[in-house]
């Protein structure tokens, strides 16, 4: 049940939430233990010998916060800041959540036997602010864990706490309606992908033409050819859409006739303010390796157009998984997270999100395991900064690249990035010792 709560209110809530400071240290539930080892390793795909069961075993790193998960119907300790900060927020309407950054650090990896305690604290809350899945809060919290008086592991973790249905309309670019490319266009399209704007010419009169055709309506030739343009224009007219939806545009959406200076008129988008008469020029928008759009932007405005990405580099090899329900779900339930928008479609749904995701947790495993696989089984993760961003959700696939950024004193500090189709999933920065 949600009731109306002034900013105000919500402050003064967690202030008193924010005073008590450090939680009483609280157990983790079993020790730490071979079998949770294995079932993480297996839902992970990492197959590093020192997770293998034995008389050596060790936990991985990433698992630091698995051991403490409440699980699936418990209860939460008395004075816990993070569950009681956001009761707060489902009690106001913020009812849905994200990991968006988790900041580890580990002194040493656990063994089975150890029974490791946390103790967290609320650290900062701000909002609200608008984000695009909604209107939300930020929670940080910071913890601590220990095995007897030996601290083991600290963790920096934040979530977003925000209104289902309140977000900003996301833009797929890969859903772009595509062109239909035949003998009469296939110039055209070539030139946007070679950076030129072609306009089809009769080779036997001359006349220029757009759209392009199989014969010349001034002397019904069919020897065509093309000319470059120069891709200056001016805007004829045009018209701003608002509604419906347009998959892969972002509403409203300016579409021009514009008046080439060779002469002929065509139709694009533009990018921009824009008035009749206006000096416009042409720019180049990649969709994707196959097609590259004509779009318009008034004449010296260079930065109305998205930056063109650099060009992708990678000291480690390029890694690419395939998201499947069953590697969301298995990974979800191995690292302790049962948090419904991992595992059940419907109330995903029912929070906002077109389907379960990735947790925080598993995308942690799946980094330091990136990395290992590369450095060697015997590495040893000293910390990993993670920061969340587009939803790695199933039928998609984990591009993971990364990159050297200094070694110094036998610690070796690189940054990874894992990439979806609709952006970035994860950026996180790791120190290894190997």
């Amino acid at each position: 049940m949600t009731t109306e709560m002034t900013e105000d209110e919500i402050l003064a809530r967690v202030a008193e939430i924010k005073a008590r400071g450090n939680s009483p240290a609280r157990e983790a539930p079993d020790p730490v233990n071979t079998p949770m080892i294995r079932h993480w390793a297996e839902a992970i795909g990492d197959t590093n010998p020192r997770w293998a069961p034995g008389p050596d075993t060790e936990a991985p790193p990433a698992m630091a916060q698995v051991w403490t998960m409440y699980g699936l119907n418990p209860e939460r300790m008395p004075g816990d800041p993070l569950p009681d900060t956001m009761s707060v927020f489902d009690e106001a309407g913020f009812t849905s959540v994200l990991g968006t950054n988790c900041d580890q650090t580990y002194a040493r990896t656990l063994r089975p036997g150890e029974v490791p305690q946390i103790s967290t604290r609320l650290d900062e809350v701000v909002g609200p602010k608008k984000t695009g899945v909604g209107e939300g809060w930020f929670i940080t919290t910071k913890s601590t864990w220990t095995v007897g008086d030996e601290e083991v592991a600290t963790m920096t973790f934040r979530v977003l706490k925000f209104k289902p249905g309140t977000g900003r309309a996301t833009v797929d670019k890969s859903r772009t309606a595509r062109p239909m490319i035949n003998r009469d266009t296939e110039f055209f399209w070539a030139g946007t992908a070679a950076g030129e704007l072609r306009i089809q010419t009769c080779n036997a009169c001359g006349e220029l033409r757009h759209p392009p055709g199989p014969v010349c309506p001034a002397c019904h030739a069919m020897d065509r050819g093309y000319v470059v343009a120069s891709g200056l224009g001016t805007v004829h007219s045009f018209l701003v859409h608002h509604a419906p939806m347009v998959p892969g545009k972002q509403l409203p959406l300016t579409l021009a006739l514009v008046e080439l200076e060779e002469g002929v008129r065509m139709i694009g988008e533009v990018t921009g303010e824009i008035e009749t008469g206006q000096a416009v020029e042409v720019w180049f928008d990649a969709i994707d390796d196959d097609v590259t759009l004509a779009k318009w932007r008034p004449v010296g405005s260079a930065e109305a157009a998205p930056e063109p990405e650099a060009e992708e580099t990678s000291d480690l090899p390029v890694w690419e998984l395939p998201i499947t329900p069953t590697l969301v779900v298995s990974t979800a339930l191995a690292t302790r997270d049962f948090q419904d928008v991992h595992h059940d479609r419907d109330r995903s749904i029912g929070h906002g999100s077109k389907d379960i995701f990735v947790n925080i947790l598993s995308t942690t495993g799946l980094v330091q395991r990136y990395v290992t696989d590369w450095a060697g089984p015997q590495t040893q993760v000293l910390s990993c900064a993670l920061r969340l961003g587009a939803p790695a959700y199933p039928y998609d696939t984990l591009r993971f690249t990364g990159d050297i950024v200094s070694e110094e004193d036998g610690v070796t500090t690189i940054d990874v990035t894992a990439k979806v189709s609709i952006g970035v999933h994860a950026n996180a920065r790791l120190e290894v010792r190997r």
